[in-house]
């Protein structure tokens, strides 16, 4: 008896065995950083000596007493709230043409992808860097127009301009799934409109977007969610400074700014807490607002 007993305990351990790696991954690399960084949001510390607890000082300075952290909000709600519906509507209209049953499909969809996979990395923030400088590719194609402008990464009013450009540039993704999207919707609907004398425009406002909603509903919030998080173009193109005069200030290049340039870890942990609060908030907003514009067949 004691023998079944002490082979029943033994074989209710071996799930735990197979779980124990993922454990100790999800410990060690999420919950203790995540735990960590949270504490430390309530402390003065800057990587010397022992955290001291100041309570919300960190959150009350970011908003009363920081000009460059309001500014680095600003920046980025520009960019996503730009960025991220042009790459959308960019990304839908070439999914559609690529719908339309041309020939070499696979290969237009996988040179389309290729931005996406590419596009954040910092030999792209390089290269870009030199298309919409004072004498690359942008200008010099403006200049056959007689039109001059300055140096776009160089100048305050322009310069998001060329990071956004880039984000709508990686539309590879979101394409992907709106092809994908595109192609469960039945002929019959269209076939029937047709009957009706609908022309494509009304297809397109009555059919193809109401059946789509579902995927604009994904694409936007995991859109949303990486504009939020985007660092390398800022960083690259801007060497780190955010410039010119704080024009590509983003919000996770100021954080990284305080935490590994100023040596202040609390002050940057309280800011990386506020940027989870702000796409937790959206991403909220975004499913609530979707009973009133999102479709599903059910």
């Amino acid at each position: 008896m004691r023998t079944k007993l002490a082979r029943r305990r033994s074989e209710g351990l071996i799930p735990y065995l197979f779980l124990a790696p993922w454990m100790i991954g999800v410990l060690a690399f999420s919950a203790i950083p995540i735990f960590t960084s949270l504490y430390l949001s309530f402390t003065n510390y800057n990587f010397v000596g022992t955290p001291n607890w100041i309570g919300l000082r960190n959150y009350i300075t970011m908003f009363t007493n920081d000009p460059q952290y309001l500014q680095s909000l600003k920046v980025t709600f520009t960019y996503v709230f730009v960025a991220v519906p042009l790459e959308l509507a960019f990304a839908l209209s070439l999914a559609m043409l690529l719908n339309r049953g041309i020939s070499g499909l696979g290969m237009y969809r996988s040179l389309y992808y290729m931005p996406s996979l590419i596009g954040g990395s910092v030999a792209v923030a390089i290269l870009w860097r030199q298309v919409f400088g004072e004498d690359g590719i942008v200008n010099q194609a403006l200049g056959i127009f007689g039109i001059d402008m300055p140096s776009w990464i160089g100048t305050p009013s322009h310069a998001v301009w060329a990071l956004i450009l880039l984000k709508v540039w990686q539309f590879g993704s979101p394409m992907i799934i709106f092809l994908a999207g595109l192609k469960q919707i039945p002929n019959d609907f269209y076939e029937a409109s047709s009957l009706d004398g609908a022309g494509r425009w009304k297809q397109f406002a009555h059919i193809t977007l109401p059946m789509l909603t579902p995927i604009v509903l994904f694409n936007a919030i995991m859109q949303m969610i990486s504009s939020f998080q985007a660092f390398t173009p800022a960083y690259v193109i801007s060497e780190g400074t955010g410039g010119p005069v704080n024009s590509t200030l983003f919000y996770t290049l100021y954080l990284y700014q305080n935490g590994f340039g100023n040596f202040q870890m609390g002050y940057a942990s309280s800011m990386a807490w506020v940027l989870f609060i702000i796409i937790g908030v959206f991403t909220w907003l975004a499913f609530q607002s979707s009973n009133k514009w999102v479709h599903y067949d059910n």
